[in-house]
């Protein structure tokens, strides 16, 4: 599909979605919309898959009925098929379509949509939805797939008063989307996955605050997935303990040729199903990611397990509890000192620490404040870069990127093993943007400028330094960005004499001019202004 196919689609998508808005905030309105779109997309990928088994039989899965006396064996051998290849089942009634064409009733033409002429499908609908995840229990797609529409209540009166006004909404969004190409038939492009993820950012952008809880700006996914998979095409696992959506390392997927398998840890229940929709309808086969659903810090599930690439964007100074026991734990023991309980951002780095890999790249997102604030993060700091010397790169990032906050940020880059263990570069890309309404974006060119200042470790005046573990030990690990790359512009100096000589000037013609208006006024017989 071209790029003007996927502008198409995308703008579908958004028209789809605000027919549900009505008086429903962002997060809400957005989880039926995702909610539909990947049960549309569930539904397509069991036709095809279907109608290629049947090809040899010289049947479609639409045509298969209880009305056949082979049904059952029919039945049986899909069953066994698609849970074992796609992890879940839908019978012919269930598929999107056929649901669509129910609720649509009478109603011929959408414009004059008729409540009235619908059918009732709103029970159907639901218990199609749960049959969803029942068809995975007992088998290995069972976690995958457990409670994925949860946050679909049909019965909410959000979407209606009554339950025809509910089911009338509900038939009029799915009979506008089966009419929507999805394209599923051409496995080489990833149209709806981008299209997904638009609509993704689309919510995140009318979320406020909420929206750092489930997604980061494309842009600055990009430069984490490009840092992390420099010099390697192929990752064998890539993990993000605060996972939201998943946007991070669907990120990372585009950027090499194969990623083995996805890890991640969301502790938001809502936007931990979001993820895992995400990672279905991106392509991601179900035995290729592994996405749990706790709090990270304090309740961590891969404990014993290393990463090749590690990204986070995790909440900025979040509070976390800081209990001593945690002291005893092997994530945190050796440093002899815990994060401050009111801001976790460096609980969350001696987290990711854990987990990397010996030839492992982390890269995590960070408020400025975690490069100089003193106490315990200090210590953690020096303890990083004195005794381990895992710090790679300090890369410093315009305010307002990010959405629900304008504060400015930085990303950490760590290295077990690092290429230069003699210095530490620091990129100041502060002042690098692009102004869009009310968010700061970066362009291509920036994040292209961050990462080849990056991969060769260039320096670059007023832009980049690599500064030595000594100059950062003089600045007792302080990694505010000033304090290694002076971006200082001298105001340009005044040349005194020529303004004298400019003033008597003026001075002058203002003189000549004041008699001009004068002799005007004698002429004219009128009091003169001076």
């Amino acid at each position: 599909m071209s790029e003007d196919h996927k502008r198409v689609l995308e703008q579908q998508l958004w028209n789809i979605a605000n027919t549900l808005r009505g008086k429903m905030n962002a997060d809400e309105f957005r989880d039926y919309i995702l909610g539909f779109i990947f049960y549309k997309y569930l539904s397509e990928k069991m036709e095809l898959f279907a109608n290629e088994i049947l090809q040899q039989d010289k049947l479609t899965f639409r045509e298969i009925n209880p009305k056949m006396a082979d049904y059952a064996e029919y039945m049986d051998a899909i069953r066994e098929e698609a849970i074992e290849k796609l992890g879940y089942f839908l019978r012919p009634e269930e598929l999107f379509s056929e649901v669509a064409k129910r609720g649509l009733g009478e109603n011929e033409d959408e414009s004059l949509f008729d409540v009235a002429k619908t059918n009732f499908i709103l029970e159907d609908l639901q218990k199609i939805l749960t049959n969803i995840q029942l068809s995975t229990m007992g088998t290995e797609s069972e976690d995958d797939f457990d409670n994925l529409f949860e946050d679909m209540d049909l019965n909410s009166t959000k979407l209606g008063k009554n339950p025809d006004d509910r089911n009338a909404i509900i038939a009029k969004v799915l009979s506008h989307l089966d009419k929507i190409d999805f394209g599923l038939e051409d496995t080489e492009s990833d149209v709806l996955g981008d299209s997904y993820e638009y609509l993704i950012s689309q919510f995140a952008s009318g979320a406020g605050k909420k929206a750092g809880e489930f997604y980061t700006p494309q842009q600055v996914s990009k430069i984490l997935a490009l840092i992390v998979t420099t010099g390697k095409t192929k990752l064998k696992s890539a993990y993000d303990p605060t996972s939201g959506s998943g946007s991070l390392l669907l990120r990372i997927a585009k950027v090499v040729q194969d990623v083995a398998m996805f890890y991640g840890q969301e502790m938001n229940r809502t936007t931990y199903n979001l993820c895992r929709m995400n990672m279905i309808l991106h392509g991601v086969h179900y035995r290729r990611f592994d996405i749990k659903q706790e709090d990270t810090l304090e309740r961590p599930l891969h404990m014993g397990m290393t990463f090749e690439a590690i990204v986070s964007n995790p909440p900025f100074s979040a509070q976390w509890s800081a209990n001593p026991v945690h002291l005893s734990d092997d994530r945190f023991s050796q440093y002899g000192r815990l994060a401050p309980s009111s801001k976790a951002d460096f609980a969350f780095v001696q987290h990711m620490i854990h987990h990397l890999a010996e030839n492992g790249t982390m890269a995590i997102v960070l408020p400025h404040g975690a490069l100089f604030r003193g106490a315990a993060e200090q210590h953690i700091r020096k303890y990083l870069i004195e005794s381990k010397n895992f710090l790679d790169a300090v890369i410093g990032l315009p305010a307002n990127i990010f959405y629900g906050t304008s504060i400015p940020t930085c990303i950490l880059v760590f290295k077990k093993c690092r290429e230069n263990p003699d210095d530490v570069l620091f990129i100041d890309a502060s002042n690098e943007y692009e102004k869009e309404t009310n968010q700061y974006v970066l362009s291509e060119a920036h994040i292209n400028k961050i990462i080849d200042t990056y991969r060769n470790r260039l320096e670059i005046d007023k832009y980049s330094k690599k500064a030595t573990l000594a100059e950062i030990a003089q600045n007792d690990y302080n990694l505010n960005i000033p304090r290694y790359i002076d971006t200082f512009e001298a105001d340009p100096s005044i040349d005194i004499d020529k303004v004298s000589l400019e003033i008597k000037i003026l001075e002058g013609e203002m003189s000549r001019i004041d008699e001009k208006i004068l002799s005007f006024c004698n002429e004219l017989n009128i009091s003169s202004p001076f």
